[in-house]
């Protein structure tokens, strides 16, 4: 695969869907006077690219936006219906999906590989890149080896390039159950201090077994951030009032 840092991105038109009508967009609106990431991937719904790709880019979206990124795209070798589908499914409303279903942009860029041995036909190879107003200035590309290399094109690596001191946002997950006044107490003192988080509710997502397994407890709410664990809403409410939450 070739890099192509310091030349233009090639001159396509993506076929998008919105509001149920077909919608044309070309190489110069998406990237015209703009600075933009783009992130390509073998294929919507995989494994890797659903497990890590596109929710950490879209975690990753606000701080990029933060340090002069206007756009952040996955472009895949799927159709729209499939890409569109594919963003509800993963709650990515941070980034913007297009749909390289004839492969003109893959190819243009040299990324199009042939997966026929898993049936998918020609596909995209893993990558990412920086582009500012039409110009590629940096590119990751994953290591030419077998199988589906992930190892430079993920957000993280997009974002030491960008700004290596952004501060990056933590990782919050709140454990909660219907009717519960105090983890409404919680999820709405994390969302004063612009702490995005995800909620696990009791018998939705996870039963009591759960919560004690990991918090050696059963009430709710109970907080972990950045792997450490911090406790209930009183417990909350103590780590916003020491150093632990800068």
């Amino acid at each position: 695969m070739e890099n192509r840092q310091g030349q233009n991105v090639p001159q396509v038109t993506f076929r998008t869907r919105k509001n149920h009508e077909w919608v044309d967009v070309t190489t110069n609106e998406i990237f015209k006077d703009k600075t933009v990431i783009v992130f390509s991937l073998p294929g919507a719904f995989t494994p890797t690219c659903s497990s890590t790709h596109v929710p950490r880019y879209n975690q990753l979206t606000p701080t990029f936006k933060e340090n002069g990124v206007d756009q952040v795209i996955c472009v895949s070798v799927n159709d729209a219906f499939v890409m569109g589908e594919w963003q509800k499914d993963q709650h990515a409303d941070n980034v913007t999906f297009l749909p390289d279903g004839n492969t003109d942009f893959t190819d243009g860029m040299g990324m199009l590989v042939d997966k026929e041995d898993l049936g998918f036909g020609k596909r995209s190879w893993r990558y990412s890149m920086l582009v500012k107003n039409g110009v590629i200035e940096k590119m990751f590309i994953e290591p030419d080896v077998p199988g589906d290399p992930f190892e430079v094109s993920d957000a993280d690596t997009m974002l030491n390039y960008i700004a290596p001191n952004a501060e990056k946002p933590k990782d919050v997950t709140i454990f909660t159950r219907p009717d519960c006044g105090y983890c409404a107490r919680a999820k709405a003192k994390l969302n004063e201090m612009g702490m995005p988080y995800e909620e696990l509710i009791l018998n939705r997502d996870y039963t009591e077994a759960t919560l004690r397994a990991v918090a050696g407890i059963s009430s709710v709410p109970q907080i972990f951030i950045d792997g450490d664990y911090v406790g209930g809403a009183d417990s909350l409410d103590e780590y916003f009032s020491t150093d632990k939450a800068a």
